[in-house]
């Protein structure tokens, strides 16, 4: 897909919208009847809008194509979860990218992706993790990010290896290495509660040894979930760590072995996200709420088997009371399939795009966030 095909579907509409709002370009989203709430239809919080790569994986847009969405749909900020969607890594292309973006007023939030060599997951195709800190570092640098986005791994990383501590340890030991190149180019790093890989108490124990000098939270509540937690009391227990989020919401609910979860546009699921709106405008100015939608994919969670537990040999019952109440709130929710006639990819790249722009809609006319 070139540049010109993706402005032209995702800004245009090429693809039908079930449902979402219709956008032109140059005007923000509109409803079906063109009944645009106005700036002053919510109270404006003045906390940015922006969008992850991921949100559009179907799509696999680069850099400059992701840009290029946020500058057609109003948004404030882009976020890139890997250095995979930079078509180039040189100084002159960076260059252009931060020019293109801040001519529209868009901001850059750089990530690498896995820093740690023990977990499973660690991908080698931008170096080892030592290279993959000093070109987060450079990139940006040169794209005026104020963070370095980073995680661990997954939820098997608590399985294998000794456990989530081994590889905690690890990124500790690599991130101080690091503290005098980190706090010369003027940027952080920020730990992402990624997958099921670390829970909030773990998160902050990282930051904590770490040094929040050259460290916070990059701060998912969907992510939250997935290791047992209540998104809110989690959000909350970070707060003033944040310095980079993505953001989606969820449905959850009890099966035999334990609970299911999946996670949603934003609105469409059981988070208060008026509520989280408003902790981040107060906690956390400044710092964008990144869309990263990943919906129609339910996932386990076997809390009813002992095997599950090996790798949570430190939670005790109580830490997941607040998660268990969230259980008892929701429906199983089907997966979505593509209608006759539509193909596997067609399908996902429609039902992510259609996610995403009710995300902005909801997150925009009924939270108050995003500055435009």
């Amino acid at each position: 897909m070139n540049r010109r095909d993706f402005t032209r579907i995702s800004g245009l509409g090429a693809l039908v919208m079930h449902a979402i709002p219709k956008v032109t370009a140059g005007s923000m989203l509109a409803t079906e009847s063109d009944n645009i709430p106005s700036a002053e239809a919510v109270s404006r919080l003045h906390v940015p809008l922006g969008i992850g790569n991921h949100s559009l994986r179907a799509w696999r847009p680069n850099a400059t194509e992701l840009v290029d969405f946020a500058i057609e749909y109003r948004l404030d900020s882009v976020q890139f979860n890997t250095l995979a969607p930079f078509e180039r890594l040189d100084e002159q292309h960076l260059k252009k990218l931060k020019k293109h973006a801040l001519a529209h007023d868009i901001s850059i939030y750089v990530g690498v992706g896995g820093i740690c060599e023990k977990s499973d997951k660690f991908n080698n195709s931008f170096g080892d993790a030592d290279t993959l800190v000093k070109e987060g570092i450079r990139v940006a640098t040169a794209l005026g990010s104020p963070v370095v986005g980073v995680r661990i791994g997954v939820l098997d990383d608590r399985y294998s290896g000794g456990g989530i501590r081994p590889k905690m340890e690890e990124v500790i030991k690599r991130m101080r290495s690091f503290r005098s190149r980190i706090t010369d180019a003027g940027v952080k790093f920020a730990f992402e509660n990624h997958a099921g890989d670390m829970r909030t108490e773990e998160l902050l124990e990282l930051i904590e040894a770490t040094g929040t000098d050259i460290c916070g939270a990059f701060f998912d509540p969907g992510n939250a979930t997935y290791a047992m937690e209540d998104p809110k009391t989690a959000m909350e227990a970070v707060g003033k760590h944040i310095l980079c989020c993505s953001a989606r919401d969820v449905v959850i609910w009890q099966t035999d072995d334990g609970a299911m979860f999946q996670w949603t546009a934003v609105g469409e699921g059981i988070m208060d996200y008026k509520s989280y709106a408003q902790f981040m405008a107060e906690h956390c100015p400044g710092v964008p709420i990144h869309l990263e939608i990943i919906s129609n994919s339910p996932r386990s969670i076997p809390f009813l088997q002992d095997a599950y537990w090996e790798g949570w040999p430190d939670l005790e019952a109580a830490g997941i009371i607040d998660f268990l109440k969230m259980t008892r709130k929701g429906q199983p929710l089907e997966v979505d399939q593509a209608p006759p006639g539509m193909d596997r990819k067609t399908f996902e790249m429609k039902n992510q795009e259609d996610e995403l722009l009710r995300s902005v809609y909801y997150l925009r006319n009924e939270c108050g966030v995003g500055l435009k």
